[in-house]
């Protein structure tokens, strides 16, 4: 009489291939993210060793691939940089990127203050912060787009007598980048501004906000050239603000051009957030001017809580509304 019993699949041997599987596709997986680690630190070295001529000098100590298993990105104890024909160095501190290796193409950035910097004409600069991070979506010929954010940033100068005296401090800061056809975007904010007195004559300013939002004409073809030169450009100020606890300030916006001789042109506008307030913590910062600033503002209120003006510069020449302000200085 034929058995009704069937014979049971032998589920000891399928986990058995399974787990061989496994062990393969990730000892697999290991031994092509290590190969291409060494290959990446081979051509990181070669890269600075590019750089590294005609008096520029470049080092990032103790460059090493990391991230395994998921992610990938160059890591330096610390980074260091000299340009002897110019007379420029900046150092930092540890330096990190990394990307997902599902999304290689958007990579992410943190350096380690202090930042130095030594340029002619200048003092010694040395800015630090909690957090200093960047992100770039990479792509041709330029990133998609480049991102920057700081946490409680502050700068100092050190002058000849080599004491580094503070500048100013930020509670945080964000810095946007996009091209934009052949336009460049530019956008950003900061919050918490505090610019120190000993920096503007023993003045003392409020804590400041701000914020911007602007387009460069032809900015990529600008940034190709690799010469940061205004002279022949042009752009818009969709807006540009400055705010003293977000209950006065002044807001910009219009488009403007630099001329090849580097006298500007301009068609803005100007809105003054609660003038008395704004007439109030001028006359604190320059008492010498109280008087002037009671007797503009004082007008201004007339015209509302937030009245706006034309600015205009023609050759450098500005005026608000019939106002003459003066002349504008040539810029590079």
């Amino acid at each position: 009489m034929p058995s009704s019993q069937q014979p049971k699949p032998n589920s000891s041997r399928r986990f058995l291939w399974l787990g061989l599987f496994i062990v393969l596709l990730f000892g697999g997986y290991s031994a092509g993210w290590f190969w291409f680690a060494g290959r990446a630190e081979s051509e990181v070295r070669k890269a600075i060793a590019t750089v590294n001529r005609d008096g520029v000098s470049l080092e990032c100590a103790n460059p090493q691939i990391k991230g395994f298993p998921f992610r990938i990105g160059l890591f330096c104890d610390r980074l260091d940089y000299e340009d002897s024909g110019r007379r420029l160095s900046a150092s930092a501190g540890n330096f990190r990127t990394a990307a997902q290796i599902y999304q290689p193409m958007h990579s992410v950035l943190e350096i380690d203050g202090p930042l130095r910097l030594t340029a002619p004409d200048l003092p010694q600069l040395q800015f630090d912060w909690e957090l200093l991070r960047a992100s770039a979506r990479i792509a041709r010929p330029l990133p998609e787009r480049i991102s920057v954010e700081t946490r409680m940033l502050s700068g100092k100068a050190a002058f000849i007598d080599g004491v580094a005296k503070p500048l100013f401090s930020a509670d945080e800061t964000q810095t946007h980048l996009r091209p934009n056809g052949t336009n460049i975007d530019l956008a950003g904010t900061f919050s918490g501004l505090q610019i120190d007195p000993q920096a503007i004559g023993g003045r003392t300013l409020p804590r400041l906000d701000g914020s911007a939002d602007t387009t460069l004409n032809n900015g990529v073809a600008l940034i190709e050239s690799r010469r940061p030169a205004l002279r022949g450009q042009s752009g818009t100020i969709r807006s540009l603000t400055l705010t003293s606890g977000g209950t006065s300030g002044v807001a910009l916006s219009g488009p403007w051009s630099v001329a090849a001789d580097g006298l500007v042109d301009a068609d803005l506008k100007v809105t003054i957030q609660n003038p008395r307030e704004l007439s109030r913590i001028l006359s604190e910062v320059i008492p010498e001017q109280k008087k002037q600033f009671e007797t503009a503002f004082t007008g201004l209120a007339l015209l509302g809580d937030a009245p706006t003006l034309p600015l205009k510069i023609v050759r450098g020449k500005a005026t608000l509304g019939f106002i003459p302000l003066g002349m504008v200085p040539a810029v590079d």
